[in-house]
């Protein structure tokens, strides 16, 4: 009966937290390269044209996002139908808000469900521990409060097709190799191992996390291998390995090379020119604004290495404690080679010292992976006397991210610029080009004094129905 309310009031807060979520994001503006690729503008046509990069091969072609194919092809597919079927029910204004919200939040959700399972073990919606480990993940995905350092999901909705997207792919991927490296037999049906090869280069060519991640996966996979196979000679070790899951990895990592070849000729990786020495000499004062920021980021690694202490001063010891212990060893050395490859990424100047909540929240969700696992195994195996405060650390530390996340209102909110679509919509038919009173920007990424920069955007609003023909606007 004590599992039972436990289990409803997990359920509760997780789809309390979820619809505030979506609150959130519905009240965010839309960022300037929604409709670049939603249409897709001239600068993104040639990716999803070559969907798997040939011209870089053939013509040593440069273009926008040669390796992004499946994210423009997915932002594009979803924006140019999503608000269309919203429309049944919203006005077409609100329909562009609520998709953007709806697809932020459907990921949030699935990404809270897949790490609950990961670190659960278990899928069943009915299962306590399964939502005992969603709650305590909940608040660590911040809208607002500690966004800017830790964001899981981006505030502007293009941003989620290019990593938190491929990242929740990849993990439902990668998931019956972590079952194998718990020591689990492997079991694929034919149909499994389809889906997952077809899988592979849906990964590799989503975007610039997931082939960097890949790399150290398999690099500290192999590592792994060579320090713990059995048996003396490689012969010997070679037939310990199952054939089907290293033929999954090798070609996943093919594929992934691969994209990071064609990735050299991006041409949006020339925006600022700035050399590999300089760079890798900007990751130190990267990693020290991400630790001394705001409080989330910091707290989280603090309470990743409190868990790993109580592991192994006050849990009962096993098999399974020194097992999470040494995930928080992976972790680490995941964190350390995946900050040394950014740099090797190309340089963006809006990423000054080249770490932000987007470029590293592979190791945000490692994080939040471990510290879950960990709270997860020590409510079980702390002393008895010891476990109310724990519990009561627990709750705690939801109502620090909980509390910094709070505000259903947001700080740039959308309200100048849903005016500035309402008062394009209300634009006479006769008239192409619009003045706007409004100061904000509007489907972009700064103002625009110059009405042909809006086209893409005109074109796109009148996809949507919002505006009656092609209205080309300025500040």
């Amino acid at each position: 009966m004590k599992h039972k309310y436990l289990l409803w009031l997990c359920v509760l807060y997780v789809i309390t937290d979820l619809v505030c979520t979506f609150t959130q994001y519905s009240r965010m503006p839309l960022d300037g390269d929604l409709t670049a690729i939603a249409r897709p503008s001239a600068n993104y046509a040639a990716v999803l044209h070559d969907p798997l990069g040939w011209s870089v091969l053939t013509k040593q072609a440069v273009y926008a996002a040669p390796n992004r194919f499946f994210s423009h092809a997915t932002l594009a597919a979803y924006f140019r139908v999503a608000p269309g079927w919203l429309q049944a029910i919203l006005s077409p204004i609100d329909s562009l808000y609520a998709a953007a919200a709806l697809f932020s939040t459907i990921i949030q959700a699935l990404l809270l469900y897949v790490l609950a399972v990961y670190a659960s073990g278990t899928g069943r919606l009915s299962n306590v521990r399964l939502w005992a480990a969603m709650a305590l993940l909940t608040p660590f995905f911040q809208a607002q409060g500690y966004a800017g350092e830790m964001a899981i999901i981006p505030q502007a909705v293009s941003y989620v097709f290019f990593y938190p997207w491929p990242l929740l792919l990849l993990l439902v991927w990668l998931l019956p190799f972590y079952r194998l490296a718990q020591g689990k037999p492997w079991h694929m049906s034919l149909l499994g191992l389809s889906a997952s090869a077809a899988l592979a280069p849906v990964l590799a060519l989503s975007g610039p996390i997931i082939p960097g991640v890949v790399a150290v996966l398999l690099l500290g996979g192999g590592l792994h291998w060579l320090r713990s196979a059995p048996g003396s000679s490689w012969r010997l070790r070679l037939r310990t390995v199952p054939l089907q899951p290293v033929l999954l990895l090798a070609w996943l990592g093919a594929l992934c090379a691969y994209s990071l070849f064609i990735g050299r000729n991006n041409s949006e990786n020339a925006w600022t020119s700035l050399s590999l020495g300089a760079r890798y000499c900007l990751l130190p004062m990267g990693v020290l604004k991400q630790l001394t920021g705001k409080l989330g980021m910091p707290l989280l690694v603090l309470l990743c290495l409190g868990n790993a202490y109580l592991l192994r001063r006050w849990a009962v010891p096993g098999a399974e404690n020194h097992r999470i212990r040494l995930v928080l060893r992976w972790v680490g050395w995941f964190a350390l080679a995946y900050v040394l490859l950014l740099p090797l990424g190309g340089y963006r100047s809006y990423r000054p010292y080249l770490l932000r909540f987007d470029s590293i929240s592979p190791i945000t969700l490692a994080l939040c992976f471990f510290y879950v696992l960990s709270a997860c195994h020590l409510l079980r195996s702390l002393p008895t006397r010891a476990r109310p405060w724990y519990t009561g650390a627990l709750l705690l530390v939801v109502f620090i991210y909980a509390n910094a996340d709070r505000k259903l209102q947001v700080a740039d909110n959308n309200i100048c610029e849903r005016q500035a679509l309402s008062d394009l919509a209300k634009a006479p038919l006769t008239t192409s080009v619009v003045q706007l009173p409004q100061t904000c920007n509007v489907l972009s990424w700064k103002l625009i004094t110059n009405p042909a920069e809006s086209a893409n955007n005109a074109a796109m609003l009148e996809h949507w129905h919002v505006t009656q023909g092609t209205k080309q606007y300025f500040h």
